[in-house]
């Protein structure tokens, strides 16, 4: 049993990081959510800050965009020349998928600069690829409507997930010292 733990040791020591990062930063975000009341930004910050640059960056493009809260349900409606499109929840804004990027990134650590470029260097790429995937589906359901279970239930998850897991490649091929010593 020894051995196995010994031989593994790297391979456990990733899993528990990986879980420990994920599940601090998990319930932190589980925690600002709770506490997001709504009242200055419907329904929280990051939702209603992604909703904003979905607007701006529509009407950039010559689409006449308005984001207004939902009557129903923490969310924002977006309507596309006064019909309603589609709609940004909590989800939506890419935190989730930055939370499982930081604790991949952190598991596999070099320095603490490096480690810490990377991640804000890679949030902001996942950041911005969430930002330009919820223009284009905004786009692609005005124009594609039948076609919004693929384009929302497969062609947009993997396109922000293949973004995710190409940083993390890069990260463990090219700038984490960790694996680059194992494997010597």
């Amino acid at each position: 049993m020894r051995s196995l733990l010994t031989k593994y040791k790297l391979v456990i020591r990733f899993i528990f990081t990986f879980l420990l990062v994920y599940s601090v930063l998990s319930f932190g975000y589980k925690f600002y959510l709770d506490f997001s009341d709504g009242s200055k930004y419907y329904p929280d910050f990051f939702t209603n800050l992604i909703g904003k640059q979905t607007e701006a960056v529509l009407s950039s493009l010559d689409y006449r965009t308005n984001i207004v809260p939902h009557y129903d349900e923490p969310s924002l409606m977006v309507f596309v020349d006064q019909k309603y499109i589609a709609r940004i929840i909590e989800g939506c804004n890419g935190l989730s998928v930055i939370i499982i990027f930081i604790a991949f990134v952190v598991a596999f650590a070099d320095t603490f600069k490096r480690t810490f470029l990377f991640i804000l260097a890679g949030s902001v790429i996942i950041y911005a690829f969430n930002l330009i995937r919820i223009v284009l589906l905004t786009i692609g359901l005005r124009h594609y409507p039948w076609r919004s279970d693929i384009m929302h239930q497969v062609i947009f998850p993997l396109a922000i997930y293949g973004v995710v897991f190409l940083l993390m490649m890069l990260w463990v091929n090219h700038f984490s010292k960790k694996v680059k010593a194992a494997n010597v």
